[in-house]
């Protein structure tokens, strides 16, 4: 089966030199040009590629605003974004868009050629770099979540202890494995308990189920 692409980028020069990749594939036909994002618009419209390669920066309409009216027209076209933009900005509009690849231009060819297939079979591709910059950005968001986390107001010793007590350790059990006296456990346990607000077993129970720390079984 052939697969039908869709080129939209204000370069001439790099349309050109992705017609000549994709149709170099025996699998591939680039069946229209685009040099914006309005003209990219109307021709997936009227021609229901399986694969369009959108650029970002592009004069009238944006390569983002494309993908979304794309998306609405021909709900069947699968999305490439191509663009020299690299920000954790640029990609999750571009994934909330409806993309369902991202790619640099800086990425080698057979990256492109790659890219084509995965999605005209249903999958996702992001080049090795996107992947980088998701994930420190998921990194760096999780941290911060982390820091408002009530598991944050707690000690390295203290969630240790919580684990413990919700698995159904008694203070006496607990100390012989940490190495600590039962009395000193008991207050590792309070002070765990105020700091969470919670006031009794079941309810340290449920916190920990809700937080990962136990399995609901």
């Amino acid at each position: 089966m052939t697969i039908t692409i869709l080129l939209a980028d204000d370069h001439a020069i790099v349309r050109e030199g992705l017609r000549f990749l994709l149709e170099a594939q025996p699998d591939m036909e680039v069946v229209a040009e685009a040099s914006d994002g309005r003209d990219a618009v109307q021709m997936a419209t009227e021609l229901q590629p399986a694969v369009a390669i959108m650029d970002i920066t592009m004069p009238g309409l944006n390569g983002i605003e494309a993908s979304l009216q794309i998306k609405e027209s021909c709900p069947e076209t699968r999305i490439i974004v191509l663009s020299m933009h690299s920000t954790s900005e640029h990609i999750f509009r571009a994934l909330q868009a409806g993309a369902v690849g991202y790619l640099l231009k800086e990425s080698a060819p057979p990256q492109v050629v790659d890219a084509v297939r995965a999605v005209h079979c249903g999958r996702r591709y992001l080049s090795p770099s996107i992947m980088d910059t998701l994930t420190e950005d998921y990194v760096h968001q999780r941290s911060i979540a982390d820091a408002d986390s009530p598991l944050s107001r707690l000690s390295p010793r203290e969630r240790e202890v919580l684990q413990l007590v919700v698995e159904g350790r008694s203070s006496a059990e607990i100390a012989r494995d940490v190495h600590l006296s039962p009395k000193t456990v008991e207050t590792y346990r309070s002070r765990l308990m105020a700091k969470l607000g919670v006031g009794d077993l079941i309810s340290l129970v449920k916190f920990a189920i809700q937080h990962g720390l136990t399995p609901p079984d």
